[in-house]
């Protein structure tokens, strides 16, 4: 079992935000006004020269603190159900790694959630629909706003200071400043380009939609640049010193590599293994310390989460089997302990001393959960 977290930011805003509802309860405030869906004030459009097709990107604010509604306290706060190692939403709750809960009305299906700097609330990316992906911003006090409705892509800083989606023609990245979306910055893009994770104050863009070939840009720094990598298929993260970690074909026949990119000298290889049956969705992420990469892959037949000790990046490199095949983020809260969410959407709580001793993990149903509901992971700290 993994060891839970020895702070829970998430547990400590939802505690905060109950005490907040019941002082507002007993003063009588359920009275407060209707604000309109969309305050006049607070909208604006980012770029008229976007070039993008269809409904605009638009980013939504509220500058104006008092004229917001005021959420409709609960009569009574339902039981915190039973903790988990993790802090996750499910449908619109959040659900801390103690087990209390945190309503988030508004939020609708989301495929992401970040902590926003110092606990102050947090980050949501929406599921894609026909009209886009949102951007939720919740604060602590169980307040929701859009920040961007209708973008193709949205990705979040793992520190949550930092924002990239995409638009028609064009890439841009704002900074996040409480409720706020500030200085967005844009550049134009190739068509399939899409942006993948930050790196450091540069944003990863893969280039092709299966994967061939990712670049960096430096927001502010001139215009995106396509670079010279066409091999790299995925990006699992980056370790301790900058450096990243991701997939590519080689061979004849192909065959699936590990290597480790120099993000200073346009994604150089400085590192292969290969051998290893690995997934194409992606999926994978890295340790704290660099040394563990959990990463779907196949062992024959079977579809599993692999375990790989980057220390033995080479010749002759081996996995063993962690678990069901992973989807969404995988969270790792401590060097050796690591949680994601497979397929069913129960939770798989994975220990790396007990995967090397060859006890894969199993997964477990998330409590509380009802059918249908799928979790997403909180990540960031």
């Amino acid at each position: 079992m993994a060891r839970p977290l020895g702070a829970d930011p998430a547990g400590q805003a939802i505690r905060r935000a109950n005490r907040i509802r019941r002082r507002r309860t007993a003063s009588g405030l359920a009275l407060a006004a209707v604000a309109t869906v969309v305050v006049s004030t607070g909208m604006a459009q980012l770029g008229d020269d976007s070039g993008g097709q269809g409904t605009p990107i638009v980013v939504i604010g509220d500058p104006n603190p008092s004229g917001r509604p005021i959420p409709s306290p609960a009569v009574a706060a339902p039981a915190p159900s039973p903790g988990t190692s993790v802090d996750l939403l499910v449908g619109g709750t959040l659900i801390s790694a103690s087990g209390e809960r945190l309503e988030l009305p508004g939020v609708g299906p989301a495929e992401a959630v970040h902590l926003l700097p110092g606990g102050g609330g947090w980050l949501v990316v929406g599921a894609p629909t026909t009209a886009g992906r949102s951007l939720w911003v919740a604060q602590r006090d169980g307040l929701v706003q859009v920040l961007l409705a209708g973008a193709d892509a949205i990705v979040v800083a793992p520190d949550g200071r930092q924002v990239a989606w995409r638009d028609g023609t064009g890439l841009l990245v704002a900074g996040v400043i409480g409720t706020q979306l500030i200085g967005p910055v844009r550049t134009p893009v190739p068509a399939d380009a899409k942006p993948v994770r930050f790196v450091g104050d540069r944003l990863l863009v893969r280039l092709h939609p299966d994967g061939a070939g990712h670049a960096l840009w430096r927001p502010g720094a001139g215009e995106f640049s396509a670079g010279a990598d066409r091999s790299t298929l995925s990006v699992y993260g980056a370790l301790p010193d900058g450096r990243l970690v991701g997939r590519l074909s080689a061979g004849d026949p192909p065959q699936s590599c590990l290597a480790v990119l120099e993000p200073e000298h346009d994604l150089k290889q400085v590192g292969t293994g290969c051998g290893l049956q690995l997934s194409q969705d992606g999926a994978g992420g890295i340790s704290t310390d660099g040394r563990w990469l959990l990463v779907n892959g196949w062992l024959g037949k079977a579809a599993r989460a692999l375990l790989v000790d980057l220390h033995r990046l080479g010749p002759g490199m081996t996995a063993v089997p962690a678990g069901p095949p992973a989807t969404g983020a995988i969270a790792w809260t401590t060097d050796s302990d690591a949680t994601y969410v497979d397929e069913a959407g129960k939770l798989v709580r994975v220990d790396v001393d007990r995967v090397r001793a060859g006890k894969p993990a199993d997964p477990a149903p998330v409590p509380g959960v009802q059918p249908g509901d799928r979790p997403v992971l909180v990540t960031g700290s």
